[in-house]
């Protein structure tokens, strides 16, 4: 196992309201997701970054040598370094050095599994190495492996920047295509008229377990950071009877670097089309706020922040201050209070998404032939049949459908329409 030495730093003249602390926290976290055992975090306040080593050379002294005590491998920083710092502190420390955006595509690249999800991955690589391509300075062929690495792998990462262009330049036409195949998919559920509600949440928030919960289904969860990064699509029926589609895709982060949401646009189009969007919010998080706004930070550079939310604030289980939910609830969209593990609570949040929906279904009385078995198994697949009773004049049913599939029976000559 890789060993790092984590490296947090604030910036005094930049805007971000995280504590140090917390910002370790997350550094730390996203360091064990990729595999890595952290000997120690260390935090440093700057003015502003250097041109050189981001941090003072003072500073990278120390970590040289605290670096060499510890028997650290990799020095990982909390913000994102250029390529010339990168080189610089890689010869000053003797060891590797990544940052943030780095650890993340490596995380990406860990969980890729789909052929679009790889190909975005890759993508987001070739994009943040492009600029970093500066002489032999940059340390590319990293024969130890290890986080930082995965990926497009050392062949394709030693080309000079015409073949990475080109590389860039397919991998953009072959998503273009995977976008087309997408569209196709979508345009059948709109054409069935399925309505759909978009999971979207800061990373680990628990909307994969919530995706379980609701369909129950077995997709894979873990406790990690961007463990889901291929979308996921699943149908469930909701109390009044209709069938909708759930998607489930890769989950938010603070300060998400932008052209990580742009490489994976392709797969985010799924949070765009929805009809609904179900904000999983980890309520036992401590900067669930800062979470919140991070997740709409994002939606709004996607244009859906202005879609209808629900707000599931998950993990209740976890919390001990019942006055704390309720003023959470207070601050929120919609809110619902769940625990999508021990699926406490999931009717009222399957009621608040049919109120939702509440105006695409239509209830009725209607008689059809003894024979037509065949459109009540339509109606208990596409609706909710609320009462049915056979006698010699026919099959007499109550019950709720989609208005779509309603007008589609309008001319139906073996259905007649009491009320």
């Amino acid at each position: 196992m890789e060993k790092a030495l984590l490296v947090t730093v604030k910036l005094k003249s930049g805007l971000n309201r995280w504590r140090m602390e917390d910002i370790a926290y997350e550094l730390e976290e996203l360091a064990g997701t990729a595999g890595v055992e952290v000997l120690d975090c260390i935090s440093c306040i700057c003015e502003k970054p250097t041109p050189n080593f981001f941090i003072g050379r003072g500073k990278v002294e120390e970590l040289a040598v605290l670096a060499q005590e510890l028997g650290a491998d990799t020095l990982i920083f909390s913000l994102d370094l250029s390529g010339t710092q990168q080189r610089n502190l890689e010869e000053l420390l003797g060891r590797k050095t990544i940052d943030r955006t780095q650890l993340i595509l490596d995380i990406f690249a860990k969980h890729a599994h789909s052929p679009e999800g790889k190909a975005q991955v890759e993508l987001a690589q070739l994009q943040y190495l492009m600029p970093r391509l500066v002489g032999k300075g940059i340390l590319l062929s990293r024969l130890g492996g290890g986080i930082g690495t995965r990926g497009p792998g050392e062949q394709k990462l030693e080309v000079d920047r015409r073949r990475i262009r080109k590389r860039i330049d397919h991998l953009k036409s072959e998503l273009r295509h995977m976008a087309e195949h997408r569209k196709v998919m979508r345009k059948r559920r709109k054409d069935k008229a399925l309505p759909v509600a978009a999971l979207v949440g800061y990373t680990n928030a628990g909307k994969s377990t919530l995706m379980n919960a609701l369909s129950n289904s077995v997709q894979t969860v873990s406790d990690g950071l961007f463990t889901t990064l291929d979308p996921v699509f699943k149908g469930i029926k909701l109390p009044n009877g209709e069938n909708i589609v759930v998607s489930d895709t890769v989950g938010f982060l603070h300060q998400l670097p932008h052209h990580l949401i742009e490489a994976f646009k392709a797969t985010l189009e799924e949070v765009v089309e929805a009809d609904l969007l179900i904000h999983v919010l980890d309520a036992s998080a401590r900067r669930v706020y800062e979470h919140r706004d991070a997740v709409f930070s994002v939606l709004k550079e996607l244009g859906a922040d202005k879609k209808p939310v629900i707000t599931a604030l998950n993990k209740i289980d976890l919390l001990e201050d019942q006055m704390w939910l309720s003023r959470l609830g207070e601050d929120m969209l919609n809110p619902v209070a769940i625990s999508a593990k021990f699926r406490d609570n999931l009717d009222a949040l399957l009621k608040k998404i049919q109120q939702e929906f509440s105006g695409r279904m239509i209830d009725l009385e209607i008689v059809i032939p003894l024979t037509r078995m065949d459109l009540v198994n339509l109606f208990h697949r596409e609706g909710k049949v609320k009462h049915i009773e056979y006698d010699h004049d026919g099959i007499k049913i109550r019950l709720s459908l989609p208005k779509i599939l309603y007008h589609n029976i309008l001319h139906n000559k073996d259905i007649v329409i009491v009320r």
